[in-house]
């Protein structure tokens, strides 16, 4: 049974509850709603390419943006100031195209290459200027065409830099200018950066002194003096949040992060728990809170609450751009959902 099949009959007419349909089994509908949640590099869900698929699947996709009801949930991404779609919409309804430089077929961008395809051209994408660097280090098994690391990457081509692990940057010389995004008992919350890294720098500076060697009671008053001075840097003007420099950002299923997480280069930077924020990952993965965020959430989030709480000023949206493929993809899925009564 095809999907576009499915969808053009979920859209245009609902028969009564009465009526009895032998020919379409509860198991498979969920098959194909299942499939409606793939990656957008899946021709099945906008370019079904079959002697019937084309048109029809294409008027269904336009019947889901024209048909979606007034009494769905409340979208959660609505509120986003978001460059135009326009771009993206156009290139939903063409279909996949080709990765300008490795020639593959995809839909919106090339997840290899980590540039839009010939439908989307470079300038209609918005660019986005971060106030920190990121490091983004992706699992080996991490599945290309479903992760989201790539969207920060094409959003913010200047300040992002992908690396497949076990190939990643030492990081112990700069570590009291770097963070790890990343939930643990030893985590912080953003606002408590700048605290937290003048204990690193104090740290990392006894380390290479040798502080070991000073007598026990010296060591008591130097550190009861740098605590009364870190007390001070919670509540200092920005120039003390500045200092951080780097934020580090791990890809890869919840399962597979020990491997990562453990690495040696890893060790000893401070981390950083984002813990007021919820998902909308349509690939919310079974068992794990809801407050474990996909990689491109994790990344706006911290840039929104970084500028809030460490730059103390105001947030006017200037992030929101970093979820512009995220919530097309978002609003795209959920409408089908809809449309097939998943919601």
């Amino acid at each position: 049974m095809s999907l576009d099949w499915v969808s053009t009959y979920c859209v245009v007419y609902r028969p009564p509850k009465s009526w009895k349909i032998s020919s379409i089994s509860q198991s498979s509908v969920n098959r194909e709603i299942i499939q409606l949640t793939m990656s957008l590099n899946s021709s099945t869900l906008l370019n079904e390419e079959n002697s019937q698929g084309p048109k029809r699947n294409t008027g269904c996709l336009e019947s889901l943006e024209m048909q979606t009801p007034p009494s769905l949930p409340d979208n959660p991404l609505q509120q986003l100031q978001l460059a135009s779609q326009e771009v993206l919409e156009k290139a939903k309804k063409s279909g996949r195209s080709r990765c300008p430089r490795c020639g593959s077929s995809r839909m919106f961008y090339c997840y290899t290459c980590f540039v839009p395809v010939e439908t989307v051209p470079t300038e209609e994408i918005p660019n986005v200027k971060l106030p920190l660097k990121i490091d983004i280090i992706k699992h080996p098994n991490e599945t290309d065409g479903k992760s989201t690391a790539v969207h920060a990457k094409l959003l913010a081509p200047d300040d992002v830099t992908i690396y497949k692990y076990p190939c990643i940057p030492e990081y112990k010389e700069k570590r009291h200018e770097i963070a790890l995004i990343f939930p643990g008992p030893n985590s912080v919350s953003v606002k408590d950066i700048a605290f937290h890294l003048q204990k690193h720098t104090k740290k990392g500076v006894c380390d290479n002194d040798d502080c070991s060697r000073e007598p026990f009671l010296k060591r008591a008053k130097i550190e009861l003096k740098e605590e009364k001075i870190l007390n001070g840097c919670s509540t200092s003007n920005r120039s003390e949040g500045t200092k951080l420099k780097k934020i580090i950002f791990i890809d890869s299923t919840w399962n597979q992060t020990n491997k990562i997480i453990t690495d040696e280069r890893l060790q000893g930077l401070l981390q950083i728990e984002l813990k007021t924020r919820k998902t909308c990952f349509w690939r919310h993965q079974k068992g794990k809170p809801d407050t474990y965020l996909s990689t491109i959430e994790a990344i706006y989030y911290f840039f929104v609450d970084y500028q809030q709480e460490v730059l103390k000023e105001n947030y006017e949206g200037q992030y929101d751009n970093l979820l512009f493929f995220f919530s097309f993809m978002y609003t795209l899925i959920r409408n089908a959902k809809c449309c097939a009564g998943k919601e």
